[in-house]
C-alpha cells in the first residue's frame, strides 16, 4: 500500500491568504509613498530635483544591499522575527525623518538610508514567507498579492503630504510600521520550512549561507539581470512622474499627482493578480502536457516564460510612447492611459522572472530574493541618479527611446539563454 504524500503545508486555502495578505501589509510601507512629495522637498530645502532625486537613489542602493543581511538572518532564525526587526527598524528612522530640518539634507540622505535597511527587506521576506507556505503550482498568485502592498503607497503619500505636508508621511510611516510589527508579532506564524518544515512545529535547524553564492549560478544571475532591467524601466517611469508632471500639468498639486499615481499602480495591481492567476492555470496545463522526464528537465522556464515576448514589446512601445508624450505635452489623459498599461505588463514580468527564480532555488526564497533586490536596485539606482539630467539634455522622448533600447539589447537575449542553459543547469544543481 502507498503511504499518502504529505502536503507541502498544513496550511489551508484560506490561512494562506490571510498569511500573504499580512506580509503584504507589512511591505506597504515602502519607497514609493515618497514620490508624491519629492517637488514639495526640493522647495522645502532649496534643492535641485536633480538633489532630491539622490534621496531616492540612496534609498535604492541600501534597498538592494539591506536584504542580502536581513534574508540570510529570515533563511537561518525565521521569517516572522526578521520582519518585525525590519519594520521596527522603519519606525524609528521615520522618527528622525519627519524632524529633519530643512536646513540639514545631509540628515535626510542618511536617514533615508536607514529606512531603507527597513522597509525594503520586508520585500524580500514576503516572497520567503509564499515559498514556505505555497507550492510551485500556486506561488504566481500568492506572489501577486504580496506585491499590491507598495503600489498604494503613492497615493496615500500624496494624499498626506498635499493636506498636511511631507512630514505627515513619515509620521504616518512610523504609527503603521509599528503597529504593522505588533500585528506581525502577534499574528504571523513562523514559517521558514529549515525550522518548522510543512507545520507550525519547530523540528531542526537552519545553517547559515552566504547569499550572494547564487549570483555564481549563471542561469540565476542572467534572471537577475534581466529582473533588473524591467525594474529599471519602472522605476524611471515612476520617478519620470515626480519629476515632469509639476512642470507639464502645473495644475496638479501634491494631493492630485499622488492620485495620478492610481494610474501605474492600478495597472499594477490588476496585472498582478491576473498574471499570478494565469501564471498558475499555465503552469498546471503545461505540467499536464508533459511526461514525467520532460517536467524533470524544464518545465518551470517554459511554463514560467511563455508570455514574456508579447508582454516585453507592449512594456517597450508604450514606455517609448509615453516618453514623447512627455516632449509632445499632450493632454494629461494620454500619459495617464499609458502608465496604466505600463504598470500591467512591468509588474506582469517581474511576477514572470521572479516566480521562476524561487521556483528554481526553493530552499532559499529570502536569499535568492535579496540577490534579486541587490542587483535591481542597485542598476535601477543608476538609472535614477541620471534621469533628470538625461531629461534636461535629451528630452524625455529621446531619454525612453535610450532606457528601452539598452533593455532590448540586453533583455531578449537574455532570457533565450536562459531557456538554453536553464534545463541543464537545474539538473546539474539536482544532482549536487
Amino acid at each position: 500500500m502507498q503511504e499518502p504524500v504529505e502536503p507541502y503545508s498544513v496550511y489551508t486555502r484560506s490561512e494562506k491568504w490571510a498569511i500573504v495578505g499580512l506580509i503584504s501589509l507589512g511591505a506597504t510601507f515602502s519607497a514609493n509613498i515618497y514620490f508624491p512629495a519629492i517637488p514639495t522637498l526640493a522647495d522645502d530645502f532649496h534643492k535641485s530635483l536633480e538633489l532630491i532625486n539622490l534621496t531616492v537613489t540612496m534609498y535604492m542602493i541600501f534597498q538592494g544591499l539591506a536584504p542580502t543581511f536581513w534574508g540570510t538572518l529570515a533563511d537561518r532564525y525565521g521569517r516572522r522575527m526578521m520582519f518585525a526587526a525590519c519594520l521596527i527598524l522603519l519606525c524609528i528612522s521615520c522618527v528622525g525623518l519627519a524632524l529633519t530640518p530643512t536646513s540639514a539634507f545631509w540628515l535626510l540622505m542618511v536617514l533615508r538610508c536607514v529606512q531603507a535597511a527597513g522597509s525594503a527587506s520586508t520585500i524580500a521576506l514576503s516572497a520567503g514567507v509564499v515559498v514556505d507556505i505555497a507550492d510551485v503550482q500556486e506561488r504566481g498568485g500568492f506572489f501577486g498579492i504580496a506585491n499590491l502592498g507598495p503600489m498604494v503607497g503613492p497615493v496615500i503619500g500624496g494624499a498626506l503630504s498635499g493636506s498636511l505636508g511631507w512630514r505627515s508621511i513619515f509620521w504616518f510611516l512610523c504609527i503603521a510600521s509599528g503597529a504593522c510589527a505588533l500585528v506581525i508579532l502577534l499574528f504571523l506564524p513562523e514559517t521558514l520550512r529549515a525550522l518548522v518544515g510543512n507545520a507550525p512545529t519547530r523540528r531542526r535547524s537552519a545553517k547559515f549561507t552566504n547569499p550572494l553564492r547564487l549570483l555564481l549560478q549563471p542561469d540565476i544571475l542572467v534572471l537577475l539581470l534581466c529582473n533588473a532591467l524591467i525594474n529599471s524601466i519602472l522605476y524611471a517611469v515612476v520617478t519620470s512622474m515626480a519629476n515632469l508632471f509639476p512642470d507639464i500639468y502645473p495644475f496638479l498639486d501634491d494631493t492630485t499627482l499622488g492620485l495620478c499615481y492610481l494610474t501605474i499602480g492600478g495597472g499594477m495591481a490588476i496585472g498582478t493578480v491576473l498574471v499570478g492567476r494565469a501564471l498558475d492555470a499555465d503552469y498546471a496545463r503545461y505540467e499536464r502536457q508533459l511526461a514525467r522526464k520532460a517536467m524533470t528537465e524544464g518545465r518551470e522556464g517554459g511554463a514560467r516564460l511563455r508570455l514574456v515576448l508579447p508582454t516585453f514589446v507592449v512594456l517597450i512601445v508604450c514606455t517609448v510612447g509615453l516618453g514623447w508624450c512627455y516632449e509632445a505635452r499632450v493632454h494629461i489623459a494620454a500619459p495617464l492611459v499609458l502608465l496604466f498599461i505600463d504598470g500591467i505588463m512591468s509588474i506582469a514580468l517581474m511576477n514572470m522572472t521572479q516566480t521562476l527564480i524561487v521556483d528554481l532555488m526553493p530552499k532559499n526564497g529570502a536569499s535568492i530574493t535579496a540577490c534579486n533586490n541587490l542587483l535591481r536596485c542597485l542598476i535601477a539606482a543608476g538609472f535614477v541618479s541620471v534621469l533628470a539630467l538625461m531629461f534636461d539634455s535629451m528630452g524625455p522622448g529621446w531619454t525612453f527611446v535610450l532606457i528601452d533600447g539598452i533593455a532590448v539589447l540586453f533583455y531578449l537575449p537574455g532570457m533565450f539563454l536562459v531557456l538554453k542553459i536553464g534545463p541543464k543547469r537545474r539538473l546539474m544543481r539536482a544532482g549536487a
